[in-house]
């Protein structure tokens, strides 16, 4: 798994824009259980260069962040990216153009309140709950009007909106980082036009004057008006969510484990070995290497291949013991090359050890590499051979791929003697989506992070999904795509897999 998403908790849109009327401004006015935030600027429409302005604050549940991270459900610092996603709103009014959307922390503290009012601006807190454009909550203002932002470079965002119909969506790590270090305390972000969109007013002491924002170098057009689904939004996908991404691949080359050869660059004649250590059903450390090193040693196979023999192997660089090391929880990993006799060993064994003390005993048929004289266009069969008609929505699942050459070609006595060959897919990334309507619920990870890159053992591929990522009571499907390093891309598969995500009280 290597998608979590954080729904917010609290979000309300705050204005000083005119009531209908153009005579009192709705800066007491409070938003909190709407279904759509907004951010506009309105320039000139009271008088010739009346401002007029909207921002939203949303806030998330960070806390449930940095608990995933203790229990492991999240990686560490370094490891994982946070992306802020905001969804767009579609309209009946004016959409703006060209412009740019400033997020940043909020310093303090303030209340979502039960406004819904989003046109005349009518449902005023009063001194009741609520944030609003002058009002932190019912019992403390802002020191600025329009809200209190903490403006370091490190935890000030933009992005630029060109046809003004696009979904925000911003990488906010360093600040979530800060958050759950303590640097900054979490009282969420605001989101507004950067200054030289929001509308220009020009104060004669140079301050901000009442409900006004002094910004004499701001705009003198309107950029009205951007909505965004708010978290009381009936569209389950389309709420404010903050993104967790990591690459949680594992590639075990223990079913796909390759002699030496000068046909392979050095990288790819490397191969990568895991020890998963399991005490009663769960990954637990060797008491011995703990969380340091590990040795591992090859060895050929007895008379009967049953059971290591003889030496130790002599590795690629000399060496007859590989030093391993601690990955996570109970895991340990090892990489290594070696070179095929004139006769290749059809099996090696694998010693994981320390010294005397020996830890765990695998097996490996190494693969010898060889040219072609044609060009592999592979087309494949697959399926995942653990899927059920439908999951609990509080589950995280594990699905196993299996994958074959389509053009594979069995004889009697294969089928009859043999288990069916299967191919590992280095680098196979899946999407999933809505069944009835298409909708795109989690896209390939195909980019720097990989979020969606499948792991693979000696099994085959395999990859682990967070249920809880999808709305229940609706059908879903996975759809996969393999890295062609011919073509330079990816090329997604034509089979597709449907399953169900049920409420977990059925």
């Amino acid at each position: 798994m290597a998608i979590k998403r954080y729904k917010a908790n609290a979000d309300t849109t705050i204005v000083n824009a005119f009531q209908p009327g153009l005579v009192t401004r709705g800066t007491g006015a409070n938003m909190g259980e709407a279904d759509v935030s907004e951010v506009f600027s309105i320039y000139g429409r009271q008088s010739t260069s009346s401002q007029e302005l909207s921002r939203m604050l949303t806030k998330f549940p960070v806390s449930t962040i940095s608990t995933d991270r203790t229990a492991n459900r999240i990686p560490a610092s370094g490891s994982v990216s946070f992306y802020l996603r905001l969804f767009n709103a579609e309209h009946s009014k004016t959409v703006p153009r060209n412009y740019a959307l400033v997020v940043q922390p909020i310093s303090q503290s303030w209340q979502e309140g039960v406004g819904l009012d989003l046109e005349g601006y009518a449902d005023l807190t009063k001194g009741n709950t609520g944030a609003n454009w002058m009002s932190a909550s019912s019992t403390a203002g802002w020191t600025t009007v329009g809200g209190d932002y903490l403006t370091a470079s490190s935890v000030t965002f933009k992005q630029t909106f060109n046809t003004g119909l696009e979904d925000l969506e911003i990488d906010i790590t360093s600040l979530v980082e800060q958050w759950i270090d303590g640097t900054y305390t979490n009282h969420g972000v605001g989101v507004r036009l950067s200054s030289s969109y929001e509308a220009a007013f020009s104060s004669s002491t140079g301050q901000n004057s009442g409900s006004l924002i002094d910004n004499v170098s701001g705009a003198t057009k309107s950029y009205y008006t951007k909505r965004f689904f708010a978290r009381g939004s009936q569209f389950f996908f389309k709420r404010p969510v903050i993104e967790a991404r990591w690459n949680s691949t594992v590639k075990d080359d223990r079913g796909d484990f390759y002699y030496s050869s000068s046909l392979a660059p050095a990288a790819d004649n490397l191969n990568v070995i895991y020890l998963y250590n399991y005490v009663r059903g769960r990954l637990t450390n060797i008491p011995g290497p703990g969380t340091g090193a590990i040795l591992v040693s090859l060895y050929s196979g007895s008379s009967d291949n049953s059971a290591p023999s003889g030496s130790k192997l002599t590795l690629y660089d000399g060496n007859t013991n590989i030093t391993g090391g601690y990955l996570s929880t109970g895991i340990y990993t090892a990489s290594m090359a070696i070179t095929a006799a004139a006769t290749p060993i059809a099996t090696l064994y694998d010693v994981w050890h320390s010294g005397s003390t020996e830890y765990f005993t695998g097996s490996i048929a190494p693969t010898v590499l060889r040219g072609a004289q044609t060009v592999a266009v592979p087309t494949y069969y697959m399926n995942i051979t653990n899927l059920k008609r439908k999951y609990r929505n509080n589950e995280i699942a594990r699905f196993n791929l299996y994958v074959r050459n389509k053009n594979w070609s069995p004889t009697i006595y294969t089928v009859a003697n043999a288990t069916p060959e299967s191919t590992t897919i280095r680098s196979a990334s899946y999407r999933v989506f809505r069944a009835v309507d298409g909708l795109e619920v989690i896209p390939y990870g195909t980019g720097s992070e990989l979020s969606t890159q499948m792991s693979y053992d000696v099994s085959g591929n395999y990859f682990d999904f967070d249920m809880n990522l999808l709305d229940s009571g609706y059908m879903y499907a996975f759809k996969f795509a393999f890295y062609d390093s011919a073509l330079s891309s990816w090329v997604e598969q034509p089979d597709l897999f449907k399953f169900r995500v049920e409420s977990y009280e059925y």
